[in-house]
């Protein structure tokens, strides 16, 4: 494997599994096995590799989001393709999503990463209220409200519910957290 992914795939487990804070370059220097001087030839500074990090995440996590969108699934079964998303992303409470625990430690985040963290989240309320736009027209989510308080309200959810569930390394926090979200999900496709 490229040294280069490894790097990445070491420090974004660092990272999902003990904060931005919660690892160093002699970390990934040890599990990957190679020199501290060659890791700071991939990644300079820390920064750097967050940067990396989150671009590279972002990429990934929005090309499953259109995955999802392209499935032409209802707004409610797009919704619960995105909540399991995070659900998947606990690891039985080992662990929560990389834009979560960089929200969590954002203190310590260069202004390109906070940057590219605010990036993150505008665009996956922009995907959430195209969500909630459709479930409007098609009925299959409850008690739609305005659609962009819908999305704004379903990413604070997912993410806290997460948190809660990561605190306690219980999932069943994260799905008594978000049951009241899949209450409102029609369970048969409505057309």
């Amino acid at each position: 494997m490229d040294t280069r992914i490894s790097l990445l795939d070491s420090a974004e487990r660092a990272v999902r599994q003990r904060g931005f804070d919660g690892f160093s370059y002699a970390d990934l220097s040890k599990e990957i096995g190679i020199r501290k001087a060659s890791i700071h030839y991939h990644f300079a500074t820390k920064a750097d590799l967050g940067f990396a990090l989150i671009e590279r995440y972002a990429e990934r996590f929005f090309a499953t989001l259109a995955d999802i969108r392209n499935s032409g699934g209802s707004a409610a079964e797009q919704l619960r393709s995105y909540i399991q998303i995070y659900r998947d992303a606990l690891a039985e409470g080992e662990q929560v999503c990389l834009c979560v625990a960089l929200s969590a430690g954002r203190d310590s985040l260069s202004t390109e990463v906070l940057d590219q963290l605010n990036r993150f989240h505008a665009e996956s309320i922009a995907w959430l209220t195209e969500v909630f736009e459709r479930a409007a027209q098609d009925g299959s989510v409850s008690g739609c409200a305005l659609p962009i308080e819908d999305a704004t309200a379903a990413l604070a959810l997912v993410e806290g519910a997460q948190l809660l569930a990561r605190a306690r390394k219980d999932v069943s926090l994260f799905n008594q957290g978000v049951a009241a979200l899949i209450a409102r999900l029609a369970t048969h496709p409505v057309h």
